[in-house]
């Protein structure tokens, strides 16, 4: 059987597929409706192994409230372009600016889950102006997650062993691959609290999942994130990376944890205080990694309270 075509994660629903040229490269962006013309911005970052279904609920949410609200392929997922080379930090902030600039915006709030919260972390440091605000589902501040692996022996036999198992070449994209995408729905249903699993929704989420997976060149890409996080830690180009990381944000930052979340402790994201000290934690009770899907409506009013306009 050939392998799904990257346009088969173009579905058809309330929002409106579009190309953005940034940074060098394409990017698939989706959005809900045509936003006013001075509506803020707000993008929405997918995390490992995943394209921008993701953040479904969370686009009609905040579209609904007069933002807008543009949910992106990662470089090297879904429909975006899958170039050789640019899973770094720099250049992965450097997607984000320049889609900022090319949708003829000065500033925007950033959401990301896992490896796209990382995204929100670099580029909120590396291009300061252009961030108004950050939230992370389950995504701690790079050098919180260093210390964590470094110093709590619970976070690193729970983050350090996928890690270390992605290094290997051609292996582990094999293994997201095979039987239709099954690592996949493994890595999902072993990181989702139990009522997430029983959810009629969960079975569409996996599917799409499994068949993402399987477009031509995302597993290498996929990897190519956690590959350069866990190489770069040994090399000149991470310690410069983690040096310019190590600055104080004063941005509001707003961190959604799942109470059972099995692969990034509550501990960890704690230490990202230390980076952020505005940040404030949400704990959402009775689901695990996958906060935004498992509890849609507790994320979508947090959001919404994030990015609401303060009043003196």
């Amino acid at each position: 059987m050939a392998p799904p075509d990257p346009s088969t994660v173009r579905f058809d629903g309330p929002w409106i597929h579009r190309d953005i040229h940034a940074n060098g490269i394409r990017f698939h962006t989706v959005e809900v409706g045509a936003s006013a013309p001075d509506a803020p911005l707000v993008i929405l970052l997918h995390g490992f192994a995943d394209f921008w279904w993701s953040w479904r609920h969370q686009l009609t949410a905040l579209s609904e409230q007069g933002y807008r609200a543009v949910a992106v392929d990662l470089r090297g997922y879904g429909d975006s372009d899958k170039p050789p080379r640019g899973y770094d930090g720099w250049t992965l902030a450097g997607d984000i600016a320049g889609l900022i600039r090319a949708m003829g915006y000065g500033e925007a709030t950033l959401v990301g889950h896992a490896d796209g919260g990382l995204v929100c972390w670099a580029t909120a440091v590396l291009h300061a102006r252009l961030v108004r605000s950050i939230a992370l589902v389950s995504s701690p501040h790079p050098l919180a997650l260093k210390q964590a692996v470094l110093h709590d022996r619970y976070q690193r036999k729970a983050l350090l062993p996928s890690f270390v198992s992605c290094q290997v070449p051609w292996r582990p994209e094999r293994r997201l691959t095979r039987d239709n995408g099954s690592e996949v729905e493994r890595l999902i249903r072993e990181r989702s609290g139990p009522g997430w699993t029983e959810n009629p929704e969960f079975d569409v989420v996996v599917s799409r999942m499994r068949s993402a997976i399987q477009i031509p060149g995302t597993a290498h890409c996929t990897l190519e994130y956690q590959r350069w996080a866990f190489r770069s830690q040994f090399r000149p180009d991470g310690s410069r990376f983690m040096a310019s990381m190590d600055q104080t944000l004063r941005i509001p930052v707003l961190h959604l944890h799942g109470d059972l979340d099995p692969y990034v402790l509550a501990d960890t994201v704690r230490r990202s205080h230390r980076f952020a000290p505005t940040q404030q934690m949400q704990t959402v009770p009775g689901v695990g990694h996958y906060a935004h899907w498992e509890a849609p409506e507790r994320v979508n009013a947090a959001l919404l309270d994030l990015v609401a306009p303060r009043t003196a």
